[in-house]
């Protein structure tokens, strides 16, 4: 599957920032649900908050995680929805990287990384629970928006405007979006998805959250959850990083026992036969779980140990250059197996798959050194 500035401020000591009230004030997006207001009825809500005041999809800004000079501007539909939102929320969301330490090659996939809960809690005071969907979901999305909580909710992306090219009105696939903004009389959505935040509306609307079609005992409600922001923490960057530092040290304690590029390098030898004889439709497919989520992935974790060197931690510029080395070497490889798919032409990609080995094992043990 497929900011609104560069960074995010975070200015003075630690404090919890309890979002009372306001109202989701996006640009040409017509009138937004409103939060409820504290006893001085000021708007202290999203309104208040450094991006959302000036939220609107035609002039929103991508994270330089999201810019399109990295190799990898698309992660995964979860991972990204979570760096948009906190860019847009004035947070870092390099602090929250350090979870992809531990990715590793499941078999026929690498891990399809998201960031904890628990991690997006200590550092950010945000919540994130599951939805019970009992009844229509646009009832619930009403509801949650209204009580000043954001809804995360997979959907088909048959009707998100933002994957025109792809998926949008040509295949039903399955994706992950976050709803800020709800206009129900003027059917108007905001949602963060992918690399950025956009609108829909009117047929797409309705077809979102399945108005009007007769009712379907076989439809099973898709997966989502609530994300709570009143207990917001903003903090130094100096503040955040101890936390941060110390949640690295427990995904790195977490890696993955064996080097995975070499469990990848032989199953892709394995499979590339079967791969190779289903198309390059299939291909896609298979590329986007294993070498895309590698790619992305290892990329990230370059920017958070930079993130980190950058606020005085040592010994991190080597370790993020190797996995910086390893992003790029999966971007080539997507190139090269679906020239090998398209043609029959063997992959020839022994070289850069041991060289993704190395580099793994490199940036491990150097980052290892580093947190001591």
């Amino acid at each position: 599957m497929p900011g609104l500035r560069p960074g995010a401020r975070d200015a003075g000591p630690d404090q919890d920032a309890r979002l009372r009230s306001g109202r989701l004030a996006c640009a040409g997006a017509g009138a937004p649900v409103a939060l409820n207001h504290d006893a001085a009825g000021r708007d202290e809500g999203l309104s208040g908050l450094p991006g959302f005041a000036s939220l609107g999809a035609p002039d929103f800004r991508r994270h330089a995680l999201q810019a399109d000079g990295v190799a990898w501007p698309e992660k995964n539909c979860y991972a990204d929805l979570w760096i948009g939102l906190l860019h847009a929320l004035g947070l870092e969301p390099r602090a929250m990287l350090g979870f992809t330490a531990a990715v590793d090659f499941e078999g026929d996939q690498w891990t399809f990384f998201k960031p904890p809960p628990s991690d997006l809690r200590l550092l950010y005071g945000i919540d994130v629970q599951e939805l019970t969907v009992w009844r229509p979901l646009l009832e619930h999305v009403e509801e949650c928006l209204s009580a000043g909580r954001l809804v995360s909710t997979e959907s088909d992306a048959w009707w998100l405007p933002d994957t025109a090219g792809t998926d949008y009105r040509r295949q039903h696939t399955k994706t992950t979006i976050l709803i800020v903004r709800l206009d129900r009389p003027a059917q108007r959505l905001g949602y963060f998805h992918n690399g950025g935040y956009f609108e829909l509306q009117d047929e797409d609307f309705r077809g979102l959250f399945r108005i009007g079609l007769p009712p379907d005992p076989g439809f099973m409600p898709f997966f989502a959850e609530t994300v709570r922001i009143d207990r917001l923490r903003r903090r130094a960057p100096e503040s955040l990083a101890a936390p941060a530092w110390d949640l690295l040290r427990e995904h790195v304690g977490w890696r993955p026992d064996g080097n995975p590029f070499l469990r990848f390098a032989r199953r892709i030898e394995a499979d590339l036969p079967q791969i190779r004889a289903a198309g390059l439709a299939h291909y896609h497919q298979w590329a986007f779980a294993s070498i895309r989520q590698a790619g992305s992935a290892f990329e990230l974790l370059a920017a958070h140990l930079r993130w980190h060197q950058g606020l005085g931690r040592s010994g991190l510029a080597e370790a993020a250059g190797h996995f910086d080395a390893i992003a790029q070497a999966n971007k080539a490889l997507i190139l090269k197996g679906a020239r090998a798919v398209a043609t029959g032409k063997p992959l020839g990609a022994d070289e850069l798959l041991h060289s993704m080995a190395a580099d793994w094992d490199a940036g491990m043990a150097k980052t290892v050194a580093a947190l001591g």
